[in-house]
């Protein structure tokens, strides 16, 4: 999903997996084959905000972290996880300090163990078949059935694999809108993440996609992505809050538009989507727990949408929205 949830602060975003001390090899060691071990402090925090302010504060530890990652708790509860990760043992008692500070629990500091990361979660990252879509990483390329429309997406880039509820329930809700009669036209991808549903829109509609996310680094995941699967000339990926840029705000009025972030954000952008969103179009809405759905469709409600489907995979609500005249 795009946004913030669920996705690792800016200053170590481009691959998650450099987060548990990987080296250009994909192991546990560095580039002369020394083992290196690697260090874990995680702790949680109440709120947003307050977890990103911890994460700026743990980028001035001695040692330095590899990287820093912020995670929401998709529970309900409003925590927020944030974890940094070392390559020298960490600073026990400035971390104890610093958690303090921000009223955080604790660190919990542990060893990670020395294996092939990438191998590990290729093999767990299992392909994902939502409607006529396949999503796959390169370890799985014999897999990809005849009948489906293969997206590619390495383990290395997993934000937005197919695997989360939210990412899956998108692309089914897609496939099911392609099913009604949809043909097209203007579409834009907000929080696009791995570009993911952009991409699933260019492999079946002949239009030009704009992709964007508030995050350089996942536009680069976004623009690498697309470039994997020849979709270099069909998808334009850049870096925007919203309608924001020039090419969004004047690239409209959208025939569909993705948004798979979170609640506030969603509702935040209501306004917006009414005015951008063409007479008959949709919004495909994700990010949202099932029982967020309620509010976030009578916000939209307010801004001119009517509910098409309401799809739930576990505790993940998947709106269609379509603008009335």
């Amino acid at each position: 999903m795009g946004g913030r949830s669920g996705k690792v602060h800016q200053s170590a975003r481009a691959i998650a997996l450099t987060l548990s001390g990987l080296r250009n090899n994909g192991s546990g060691t560095d580039a002369k084959g020394a083992k290196m071990t690697t260090y874990a402090a995680l702790t949680t925090i109440a709120g947003e905000d307050p977890a990103y302010q911890l994460a700026e504060t743990l980028e001035g530890l001695v040692p330095e972290p590899t990287g820093i990652g912020v995670f929401e708790i998709e529970d309900g509860s409003g925590l927020w996880e944030v974890a940094a990760y070392f390559t020298q043992t960490p600073d026990a008692a400035a971390l104890a300090v610093f958690s303090a500070l921000h009223q955080a629990k604790p660190f919990n500091i542990s060893e990670i163990p020395d294996q092939d990361w990438v191998s590990k979660v290729q093999r767990e990252l299992a392909p994902v078949a939502a409607g006529r879509f396949f999503v796959y990483g390169s370890h799985d390329a014999d897999k990809v059935p005849m009948d489906k429309i293969p997206l590619l997406i390495d383990a290395a880039m997993a934000f937005g694999t197919g695997h989360h509820g939210t990412t899956k329930g998108c692309l089914e809700a897609f496939d099911a809108l392609m099913d009604l009669g949809f043909k097209g036209g203007r579409i834009l991808d907000i929080g696009c993440g791995t570009a993911v549903l952009a991409m699933a829109a260019a492999k079946v509609l002949p239009d030009m996609i704009l992709a964007s996310d508030i995050d350089p680094v996942a536009v680069e995941v976004a623009q690498a992505n697309v470039l994997s699967n020849n979709l270099r000339d069909r998808i334009n990926c850049l870096v925007a809050p919203g309608f924001e840029a020039p090419e969004l705000a004047n690239g409209g009025p959208y025939d569909l538009i993705f948004a798979n972030i979170l609640k506030g954000p969603l509702i935040g952008l209501a306004p917006d989507m009414g005015r951008h969103v063409s007479t008959g179009g949709y919004v495909i809405l994700s990010g949202i727990l099932n029982e967020q759905a309620d509010e976030v469709v009578s916000v939209y409600h307010q801004n001119g949408f009517e509910l098409i489907e309401n799809r739930s995979i576990v505790d993940w609500a998947t709106l269609v929205l379509a603008k009335k005249g």
